[in-house]
């Protein structure tokens, strides 16, 4: 990885982003160097807001090994009701109650339009029966109404925030930059079921 400081863009700030759990946008701000700084001085290193080797390092965060052929970038909700927030750690747990080996999804967009690793990319997933081999998983939290809607788990509704929504189009747009011969689908697009609770297909079309 490139050393990166304040005022730069790219694939590297997103991943810096995503390790230290801020909202991924892709351009180091003065939000990501504070972030950065108080890792630094977390971990016993220069305190300077520059993401070099050493805090690469201790971020434990390096370059992509593309080991799977990736064709399809497959996109989900969680199944959870408006306006209430879950985390990795959530459905980390339930998909080991359901018995897979840890959380099936390779990322989660958080209502506040944070992105968080699951899965590492290059292990299969657990979210598309027959499509996991060759696969990226994304989800969303949400996609089901309002908990005091009868029978909400039942049904499905496009709960996504402005932030889920910006946050889900930049991190399609950097996998596809990454996995170029990749269509983007979503989880409806193989399944009876409604996720993601809307045409992911359609509206990602021109990615």
């Amino acid at each position: 990885m490139k050393t990166i400081k304040k005022g730069n863009t790219g694939s590297e700030v997103r991943a810096l982003q995503r390790a230290l759990n801020l909202i991924v946008d892709g351009v180091f701000g003065s939000k990501t160097e504070d972030a950065v700084r108080e890792f630094q001085k977390e971990n016993g290193l220069t305190a300077d807001g520059i993401v070099g080797p050493k805090t690469w390092d201790k971020l434990h965060v390096g370059p992509v090994r593309a080991t799977r052929e990736i064709r399809e970038i497959i996109v989900h909700c969680s199944a959870t009701p408006e306006g209430e927030d879950y985390t990795v750690k959530d459905i980390d747990r339930w998909h080991r109650e359901s018995g897979y080996s840890n959380i099936g999804y390779h990322y989660v967009v958080y209502r506040d339009g944070s992105v968080h690793t699951g899965r590492d990319e290059e292990k299969a997933g657990a979210h598309c029966l027959g499509h996991n081999a060759y696969s990226i998983g994304v989800c969303y939290i949400g996609g089901c109404p309002e908990r005091s809607t009868p029978k909400w788990n039942t049904k499905s509704k496009d709960t996504r925030t402005p932030a889920q929504k910006k946050a889900l189009l930049s991190l399609l747009k950097e996998l596809k930059g990454k996995y170029p011969r990749a269509r983007i689908y979503g989880h409806r697009d193989f399944s009876s079921k409604p996720c993601p609770s809307f045409d992911a297909h359609t509206e990602y079309a021109g990615i």
